[in-house]
């Protein structure tokens, strides 16, 4: 997955901060100056930007949801295969679905604005008046779709593969909704891989291996999950984010001395090195909280 390393930050917006990889700068050079069917390369490189816009906005559209269920969402990282929201929903199945839904959602809101606009470029007669920007208008409509049907694709990592993991949240769990769609996607990864070769698409490539390493990424996610699941919890205690009792066991590791302990027997203290922690990482959503927080109202 992208992140802030190699990337450069170009604002901050809503409390968001947007950086951009420095392989997009590489992308933008190239497709730039690849021969086009516009009459200079001016229009190719604002095909490109609305193309950039687009990404963003789609992101945002995560980040948004992802804060409205209660979840967090302060970094977008933009790079030339798309771009990654990082959201930490909170680790229910509607909280997911909507923090990845909402994605989707901002280019089925852009389609007809974007259609609306090519449509009526082409009644005023710029497909021979003004054919730069007739084209420019029509290829960015055509974007936003792809882009649209593209995410939607069942496939994890994609949009489509998240929310269908999320649906089957609620039929499996969380553990079994996850391999399921990490298997899924792996099937995805062998026809897109398949498409590249019979095309000789390096894109096509590139984006398979991204696809693969995601989905063997949320496979082992949903192995270690699944071994969670299966130890006793403690009881007279819940994590304030996703409402799961804690396990049982030497399962937090002290950033001082590097030893398991349970957290919850000790109080919050290292027995090995005295290293006091006044916040408890939940096991099961990653969320941290003080230890009066976990106490759970009877």
């Amino acid at each position: 997955m992208p992140n802030q390393k190699g990337s450069v930050r170009i604002f901050r917006l809503l409390g968001i901060d947007v950086y951009l990889h420095w392989a997009w700068f590489v992308a933008f050079l190239y497709f730039t100056s690849r021969p086009h069917e516009y009459s200079n390369y001016g229009w190719s490189a604002l095909e490109i930007l609305a193309l950039f816009v687009i990404v963003l906005t789609h992101e945002f559209g995560h980040a948004l949801a992802c804060r409205s269920v209660g979840g967090q969402a302060n970094l977008i990282v933009l790079w030339p295969l798309g771009g990654i929201a990082y959201v930490n929903p909170p680790q229910r199945p509607g909280a997911q679905l909507w923090s990845i839904a909402a994605g989707p959602l901002v280019n089925v809101v852009l389609t007809p604005i974007f259609l609306g606009g090519y449509y009526w470029a082409r009644n005023q007669g710029w497909d021979m008046d003004h054919h730069d920007g007739y084209l420019l208008l029509r290829n960015i409509a055509i974007i936003n779709i792809v882009l649209l049907v593209f995410n939607l694709l069942p496939v994890y990592p994609l949009d489509g593969g998240q929310m269908l993991r999320s649906v089957l949240w609620y039929l499996f769990g969380r553990a079994n909704s996850l391999m399921a769609a990490s298997v899924i996607g792996f099937v995805g990864v062998a026809i897109l891989g398949g498409a590249a070769i019979y095309v000789g698409s390096v894109w096509f490539g590139i984006m398979a291996a991204f696809i693969l390493m995601n989905c063997w990424g949320g496979l082992m996610q949903a192995k270690a999950l699944a071994k969670v699941a299966k130890i006793p919890r403690r009881e007279g205690f819940a994590c304030p984010s996703c409402h799961t009792a804690p396990p049982l066991g030497t399962l937090w590791r002290c950033g001082q001395c590097q030893n398991s302990f349970d957290i919850f027997l000790t109080q919050g203290r290292c027995p090995h090195c005295g290293a006091n922690y006044e916040l408890i990482q939940c096991i099961d959503c990653g969320t941290r909280h003080p230890m009066n927080e976990w106490i759970k109202v009877r």
